[in-house]
């Protein structure tokens, strides 16, 4: 048989019952909803100003307090979760689909093509990962779009290194072999055989870096290299509290709390999911 397919295991499928991957599940679901429909979520516009309620503490008018300006906290970190929730799509999945592709190829003909790519790696990995998408947003300049141009040039190098290391395991299984017997062409056996048997740990790690995704653009954003003010933005809503941390404790407690919570999410399916698609003996 040219695929291997793991049929439904009872201690797979108990999986999805487990409440830490249910509690996942839960809390991204619901960040999703916050993302794609913040105006039923959130009672106000996240930039209008109230001077009549200037840095007032969490109350049942403003569940999160208001900022400097007077605009309710709690709308602005629901709004945040469209762009933060963006962050972690946009910034990951061209770096996945560009490293997949790399590493696949790579790991499938080897060669001189292998030894470049490995040189490629030794150069990117010798910096850490942060400083690269610094220089790069730096040149490019502040924004989401360079941000994410920036986490793509860099990002999918990881991707590629653990694609590349699964395709040359799989590649030492029978049914590899079979394909090039049976006449298969290199794309069929690399795109319909090798890949889906290799896929599992790099979808595993794409869930692990939504969640780094997220916290890499918050962090930008504070450093005003990601969301430019006023955009609602959970890095941004922080860097505008700290100046405040002693008067107006919320404005930076509110979307620390978001972020972590959202990325436990993504970590929490990403375990599941580890555990949903290991081989049972």
């Amino acid at each position: 048989m040219m695929f291997k397919k793991l049929m439904p295991h009872s201690s797979q499928l108990f999986v999805l019952l487990r409440p830490g991957f249910l509690v996942g599940l839960a809390i991204l679901v619901g960040s999703l909803a916050l993302a794609l429909f913040p105006t039923i979520f959130a009672p106000f516009e996240p930039n209008v100003f109230n001077y009549s309620a200037l840095k007032q503490p969490p109350s049942m008018e403003h569940w999160f307090g208001t900022d400097n300006l007077g605009r309710d906290t709690f709308s602005r970190v629901i709004w945040a979760y469209s762009v933060n929730m963006q962050m972690a799509f946009v910034a990951t999945i061209f770096a996945l689909v560009i490293g997949v592709t790399v590493g696949a190829l790579v790991g499938y003909y080897g060669g001189i093509a292998d030894a470049i790519f490995g040189r490629c790696v030794d150069a990117i990995i010798t910096f850490p990962f942060l400083v690269l998408v610094i220089a790069v947003v730096s040149v490019l300049g502040p924004g989401l779009t360079n941000m994410y141009i920036a986490i793509t040039l860099v990002g999918w190098v990881y991707y590629a290194r653990l694609m590349r290391a699964e395709i040359m395991g799989q590649m030492a299984n029978d049914y590899a072999a079979a394909g090039k017997v049976m006449g298969y062409s290199d794309r069929r056996i690399i795109f319909r055989h090798l890949l889906p048997n290799a896929i599992t740990p790099v979808i595993v790690y794409w869930m692990t870096d939504m969640a780094l995704a997220i916290l890499l653009g918050s962090s930008l954003g504070y450093l005003g290299l990601g969301a430019q003010p006023p955009q609602a933005e959970w890095g941004v809503l922080i860097a505008e509290g700290r100046n405040f941390i002693t008067t107006a404790w919320w404005l930076s407690l509110m979307p620390g709390i978001a972020i972590v919570l959202t990325g436990l999410g993504f970590s929490l399916v990403g375990d599941g999911i580890a555990d949903l698609m290991r081989p049972r003996g």
